[in-house]
């Protein structure tokens, strides 16, 4: 009988592909089972066991039992994102209700903790699919998240990069998601390979922005300035410090009910 080959979860927005490159088109091909799909989705893959590990919505390492952190990769951004978007018909201040991605936990909490903490704002929050005009049209703000937000060209008034607010209030980078596996499915023994799929995806730009640019109608240069300079696929210090406090400040807001510890793989 054929083994059974690790099942991965994917967030199958743009921003993840550098990091499974190596699974899709380099050494690591055909090893893993990988499965694209929401950021939520992948949470609940690897919470009920349908995954071994998958990019998980930062916030969900919180929510999960015996989960363990592949370290030293993450989807992070030091400065702004470009992916992570508030779109709205008034000023921050005055925002009352956000139409929210219903992908998105870690965006939603983070945008719940902006809001609370440094523009002392309590929102009302609206479930949506991703569809910026639509939900618009529903409140005066709307939080859309990964390609959608990417390659949304309508016009709106005024726009949040959620990143680029929380590095203004706090001076430090955000991290959007992370691998994550539960305990039981000793995770560490594929760091290498994850590792290895990263670096070959970040040394394979120039290919994935020429595959991926015509899907998303964008330009080769831009996904590749996107995925250079807006995500940043480490775990340094600096990442898990801005982790580590968005634990702290979720934790405070009532947004999770204890905040545990890293535990890295």
């Amino acid at each position: 009988m054929p083994m059974r080959l690790p099942k991965v979860s994917v967030i199958q927005y743009l921003n993840s592909v550098p990091l499974v490159w190596g699974m899709l088109k380099g050494a690591q091909q055909g090893r893993y089972d990988l499965e694209f799909m929401t950021p939520a989705a992948c949470a609940d893959a690897v919470r009920s066991g349908k995954a071994d590990l998958g990019i998980v919505p930062s916030i969900e390492y919180q929510r999960l039992d015996r989960a363990q952190i592949l370290s030293g990769i993450s989807i992070a951004s030091k400065e702004e994102v470009k992916s992570v978007l508030l779109f709205s018909k008034v000023p921050i201040e005055k925002v009352q209700t956000v139409v929210v991605d219903n992908s998105s936990r870690t965006s939603a909490a983070l945008l719940r903790i902006l809001m609370r903490k440094f523009y002392s704002r309590w929102i009302n929050i609206i479930p949506s699919a991703p569809k910026p005009a639509e939900m618009l049209k529903r409140a005066e703000a709307a939080l859309v998240i990964g390609d959608p937000a990417l390659t949304y060209d309508g016009q709106v008034p005024e726009v949040y990069d959620l990143a680029a607010e929380w590095k203004k209030f706090t001076g430090l980078p955000f991290v959007f998601a992370l691998w994550v596996g539960r305990e039981e499915a000793k995770v560490g023994r594929y760091r290498k390979d994850f590792e290895d799929s990263r670096d070959y995806g970040l040394a394979h730009l120039d290919a994935i922005a020429a595959e991926y640019a015509p899907k998303l109608n964008l330009q080769p240069p831009g996904v590749k300035a996107y995925l250079t300079e807006n995500i940043d696929y480490s775990l340094d210090e600096e990442n898990r410090k801005g982790l580590r406090l968005f634990y702290k400040l979720a934790r405070e807001a009532g947004i999770i009910p204890v905040e545990k510890d890293l535990y890295f793989v």
